[in-house]
């Protein structure tokens, strides 16, 4: 593994230093140049938590990756900076899953000369810049965010009004990796894991975030939200390859399971208004 193919992959041809400044260029880049996808997940293909496959996976064949991929290899890459960073315990949703939420996420706690920060470019639409560890509000990409206490050594941070999980919860200290790679088996094999029900994939532009999710195309401004709706798995495909950077014509194939699954969530929000 190289850090400078990885730098190459964002589009950054110096090191950063091991700065606030040099963690923000790091997390624009990474997060600009590399779509949260998972692909992988809904084709049935194994995936870890083990470094040496993710960073094949995303410099080697210029894929993306979930949560455990993006922030794994960023982790790794913020080491081989110099950065002072911790792998740390994540739960996206626990303020309404409870304990079966935890471990769903991995998040980078990095210590810097200017405070604690927290990395984190695997929570799909999530900020842009990275988390200052303290309570109270914060603006990143022109979209308001919020940290607080929560209880038992747990952090939560809250969602701007249109994203698309409303919080994750997280702790400071290190993960136990063990128990980690577990969770992200379950999280690619479960029928109650939401990874294993809808494609994902989001992708960072100038001024908006892009969202797909199964159909629908949602673009995300700090004003609000637009929706369009994908109609056949070819324009699936060239949608992943244009917008995405993603070559995957083997997405076709998912095409039906994507169409029962949004015609589930329409009929059941259909039912929920009536």
């Amino acid at each position: 593994m190289n850090i400078d193919a990885y730098l190459r992959r964002i589009g950054l041809t110096e090191r950063p230093p091991a700065t606030l400044e040099g963690l923000t260029t790091l997390h624009h880049a990474h997060l600009r140049s590399i779509p949260y996808e998972d692909l992988d997940v809904q084709l049935g293909r194994p995936v870890t938590t083990e470094i040496g496959p993710i960073y094949e996976k995303i410099v080697t064949r210029g894929r993306g990756g979930w949560c455990y991929e993006m922030n794994g290899i960023f982790g790794w890459a913020l080491a081989e900076l110099g950065f002072k960073v911790t792998r740390s315990l994540g739960a996206v949703m626990r303020e309404a899953w409870g304990e079966m939420a935890v471990r769903n996420h991995l998040v980078l706690r990095v210590e810097l000369p200017e405070g604690l920060y927290l990395a984190d470019v695997g929570f799909g639409d999530g900020p842009v810049d990275p988390i200052p560890v303290r309570e109270g509000d914060f603006v990143s990409g022109g979209f308001t965010f919020n940290v607080s206490r929560v209880d038992d050594g747990w952090w939560r941070l809250r969602h701007h009004e249109f994203g698309c999980a409303p919080s994750f919860d997280f702790k400071l200290e290190a993960v136990d990796e063990a128990e980690l790679a577990e969770k992200c088996v379950w999280m690619q094999t479960s029928p109650m894991s939401p990874f294993t029900q809808n494609l994902f994939c989001f992708r960072f532009r100038d001024g908006h975030v892009q969202v797909l999710r199964g159909r629908v195309v949602r673009i995300v401004t700090p004003q609000g939200f637009t929706d369009r709706t994908l109609d056949s798995a070819s324009e699936l495909v060239r949608f992943l390859d244009e917008e995405c950077d993603l070559k995957m014509p083997e997405a076709a194939s998912l095409w039906p399971r994507i169409c029962a699954r949004h015609d589930e969530i329409m009929a059941t929000s259909t039912e929920k208004a009536v």
